[in-house]
């Protein structure tokens, strides 16, 4: 508008009336634009409704950001407790692989035990058939000798030296051969019986962890009832406090040792007629018996 203004001027001093006019008529149109552009901002309550719509505008975007970081964090909870659940599903597989494996370890173990148990009793079998042999043959030797001595035949003594050698040669190494079984049997055996032992013991050990995990749910559970779930209140509940007492002794030596001073003060037998012995637990409440308390409880 600055501009047509200053080209009206010119054209009014240079005597250009048709200019002049042309230029008259864009000033009208650009002020006449400039008007309408202008008039809303006059309106009563204008910039108030504008304001009004930049902060709905304004709260949007901040929804719309809200909504996009919450659905990020959600996104990345979600990843974390899917990769907790996969460590978990891996952690819980290897240990069944482990398991497994183990197993068929010590089945194999025990099936080549047993085939070499197996293999070395044929072995004695073999042998003690052998000098059940020999001794027959010494046997049918004798009578053979004693028929033919009947009937006026002898052999020489170098016949009876060769065949006492050969047998106590065949004895010496039946026998030889018999401890050899014998010392692989007992070797065998104390293997075996190593390998019973040691599954003893991890069943023990199983059920002793198995014995000490319901021992700590137990626990967890009575704890849980005392003083209330930890999960379910947090830090500055107003159980807090005394939970923190009577939970003292396990975090100070210090505070262990007064509360043990001060049971023993009151350690008696159990026909005391004046007091009862310590309990070996926590001493749990009973339940409510009527609906007054239980509400007061609850």
């Amino acid at each position: 508008l600055a501009a047509l203004c200053r080209a009206l001027r010119q054209r009014e001093a240079e005597g250009d009336e048709a200019g002049w006019a042309q230029a008259q008529e864009e000033a009208e149109a650009a002020r006449q634009e400039l008007r309408e552009v202008v008039r809303p901002l006059r309106e009563p309550g204008y910039r108030e409704a504008l304001r009004r719509k930049v902060e709905r505008a304004r709260k949007r975007r901040q929804r719309l950001q809200r909504r996009r970081q919450e659905a990020r964090a959600a996104k990345e909870e979600e990843k974390a407790r899917a990769a907790e659940r996969e460590a978990k599903i891996d952690q819980w597989r290897a240990k069944c692989i482990q398991e497994v494996e183990e197993k068929n370890r010590e089945r194999e173990l025990k099936a080549a035990a047993d085939s070499v148990l197996s293999e070395v009793r044929k072995k004695q079998a073999d042998t003690k058939r052998m000098v059940d042999i020999l001794h027959a043959l010494e046997k049918l030797r004798k009578l053979r000798k004693e028929a033919a001595a009947r009937k006026g035949v002898c052999p020489p003594p170098s016949a009876d030296e060769a065949f006492e050698t050969q047998v106590e040669s065949l004895k010496t190494l039946l026998k030889s051969r018999t401890e050899l079984y014998e010392a692989e049997e007992r070797a065998l055996r104390v293997m075996l019986e190593g390998e019973q032992e040691e599954e003893r013991k991890r069943e023990m050990e199983k059920k002793q962890k198995k014995e000490r995990e319901k021992l700590l749910q137990q626990k967890l559970e009575m704890d849980s009832k005392l003083f209330g779930d930890p999960d379910e209140f947090p830090l500055a509940h107003l159980l807090q406090p005394f939970r923190d007492y009577y939970l003292q002794a396990e975090h100070s030596v210090a505070a262990l040792i007064q509360i043990r001073h001060e049971w023993d003060q009151y350690l008696v037998p159990a026909d005391h007629p004046e007091g009862s012995s310590i309990p070996p637990g926590w001493v749990l409440p009973s339940l409510p018996t009527n609906d007054t308390w239980a509400t007061a409880v609850r």
